[in-house]
């Protein structure tokens, strides 16, 4: 499934930032087309669900909290 963010491209020293105004997230390259593409990656990594390795251990705490 494909889906279309807009992205903002600006030059910051020697570096273009691409930032997705749709998702805050943003990367960087050297040219245009490397910026889009390291965000590109960075949206794929962002949306794709975690693979834990191993059983998480699900547990709840009690925190005792002052009146202010």
């Amino acid at each position: 499934m494909k889906t279309r963010y807009t992205v903002s491209v600006t030059k910051e020293g020697r570096w273009y930032v691409a930032q997705c105004l749709d998702v805050d997230l943003a990367s960087q390259g050297r040219t245009v087309k490397s910026a889009l593409a390291n965000l590109r990656a960075a949206l794929t990594l962002h949306f794709t669900p975690p693979v834990a390795t191993r059983k998480p251990r699900v547990t709840s705490i009690e925190v005792s909290l002052r009146a202010a």
